[in-house]
This record gives structure tokens, sequence and C-alpha cells, in this order.
């Protein structure tokens, strides 16, 4: 079969190439892949694959053709979201069972391919918030680097749970779809935006945490979930005395959970199709553009998800 493997060249991260169809475990589908999402993520790491039998590919929809040996998961015929830990960019991919969830027929594969890491990160993003503060209803929400995947869900979620939210982006034309998902503000730089707020959701780094980190509110939570600057942050422990009080900072990673991702999907694909939540399609295209994907992601050149479907 065909998939795009990486080739640690740094002019085109991936290639076309042919590889062995999988064999799935005894708790894994076989699923033919329809659609998958492309996530800024996988282009850094890209620039250093973990090792030689490592490919691409978190986010996945398409068609289960071989149920899981052991019995579980969905049968054969069922659409299905997938977020495997690995190797979905390609025409088949096994998939554990419990990372998948089943679609119902107003969802299309491009909708679906767009839900898991973006979805899932959102999502446990606020449900880690929420510990902290109790409930997110009134809440000020400082959401940096909101022009993204992450940040559409976000915004639309924590709008849905009652927050006010102060999104930033850089470009006029996405600060007005975040606004029309719920954001109350909308600013170009964190510099602009006017605290204090008892929630601030950090993905950026660099010059940016510390500006943000100033505007938190006494006994606030930030939440450090990327650093898509590229650059690493600078704490200056003498400022923060007068900045918020007793301020907490949390680093998060979406993958620090006990139970499989599959009841999490279940709960995106519902709100999905039930029109609460909506992927953010910022370009779906054939597989056979994912180099030229790649290289707009990491040029930051596309708003939302990029979805890459297999005919």
């Amino acid at each position: 079969m065909k998939a795009f493997t990486a080739t640690r060249d740094e002019a085109a991260t991936v290639r076309l190439s042919e590889v062995p169809e999988p064999q799935p475990a005894a708790d894994q589908a076989l699923v033919k892949v329809e659609a998958y999402s492309v996530n800024r993520g996988e282009t850094f790491q890209l620039e250093r694959p973990p090792g030689d039998g490592w490919r691409p590919g978190k986010d996945v929809a398409g068609l289960v053709v071989q149920a899981a040996p052991d019995g579980s998961g969905p049968a054969v015929g069922s659409r299905v979201v997938g977020h495997p830990p690995a190797l979905g960019w390609a025409e088949y991919a096994a998939v554990p069972t419990g990372q998948l969830a089943v679609l119902p027929d107003r969802l299309t594969v491009e909708q679906a391919a767009a839900l898991p890491l973006a979805g899932l990160t959102a999502l446990r993003l606020l449900r880690t918030a929420t510990r902290h503060t109790g409930h997110l209803a009134g809440r000020r929400v400082l959401l940096t680097g909101a022009s993204g995947g992450v940040g559409h869900y976000l915004t639309e979620l924590a709008a849905a749970a009652g927050a006010r939210i102060t999104a930033v982006s850089s470009s006029a034309e996405r600060g007005q779809r975040l606004a029309e998902l719920g954001a109350v503000e909308v600013v170009h730089r964190v510099a602009d935006a006017e605290g204090p707020f008892d929630l601030v959701l950090e993905s950026t780094g660099g010059a940016d945490l510390p500006v943000a980190l100033d505007r938190l509110a006494k006994r606030g939570l930030l939440l450090w979930f990327g650093q898509a600057s590229r650059q690493p942050v600078t704490l200056d422990f003498f400022r923060l005395l007068t900045g918020p009080t007793s301020a907490t900072i949390r680093q998060f990673s979406y993958a620090d959970v006990d139970e499989p991702d599959g009841a999490d999907l279940a709960t995106l694909v519902r709100l999905a199709a039930e029109g609460r939540l909506h992927p953010e399609l910022g370009t779906v295209r054939d597989w056979h553009g994912t180099p030229e994907v790649l290289a707009e992601l990491r040029g930051r050149r596309i708003r939302g998800n990029a979805v890459l479907t297999i005919c």
C-alpha cells in the first residue's frame, strides 16, 4: 500500500512510498483511511523523526474493513474516526479499538478527521481548567494562538460553558471567525489584552507567555500547552512579585490521561453532529498535496485544520 514516510530532508519532510499493509493486533481494527488531518505539531515532529519504523499520522477517518480479532470495537462497514499513535497518513491503518468512535451519517469524514488531536486537546484543557476554577461561567479567559484548530474548538466550547473569552489573533479575518464562535473580544497582540483574567490558555511560548502571565488574576491559572513561536520562555521571579498573587503555571499535555481516547472522541463526534462544535476546515485537499500543506502549516498560512482526502 501507499503511505507517507519521513525523509529527514528539511526541504521535503515526507514522501509517498510503498509500505507493507498493516497486520492488526488482537485489539486493532483495520481502517481504510478516507481522510486525515495534519497538525502543526506534526510538522515539528517530522524535523526529528523518532525512529526508522515511525510514520506520521494521528488523526484518521474512514471505514472499518476488518474488525478487531478479539471482538472489540466497531463492526466491518462502520464509519469511524480514530486517533492512532502514528502511521495514519496511509491507505490503511491498524487502530486500537479504544481509539475509535463511530460516525453518524450527518458527519463527513473530512469533518471527523479534523476532530481528534485538536478536539481532544481543547476538551481536556477545559476539563483541567474546570477542576481549578470550579466552573467557567462568567470567568474571564485569555486564549493565545487562537487561530489554529485547537483555538477554534477552545473558543466555541468555552463560550458554550459561559466563559468570557479574549482571543489573540494577528489576523483580522481569523479574528472575525473567533468572534462568531463566541469570543467577546479579539486582539492582535497579547499586550493588547486587558486583564485581569481568571484563566490563561497559552500556546505560543517565547515572549508572549510572560506578558500573558502579567494579566492573570489573583490565584489565577495559566495552562501552558504549546510553544508555537519555537522560542524558549524566560520568567523573572522578581517580576512575579509585582504581578499576579500566587499564580499557578501548569504545563499541559493532552495525552496525560488514564483511559483510551474513544470516549472523548465519541463526545466530540456527538457535539459536532448536534451542531454544537464546528470543525474549522482551513483547507481540504487530495493527499498528494501533503508536503505542500506541511510547508504551509509551518509558515502559519492555514487557519483552522488542514485535512487531506484519499480517493
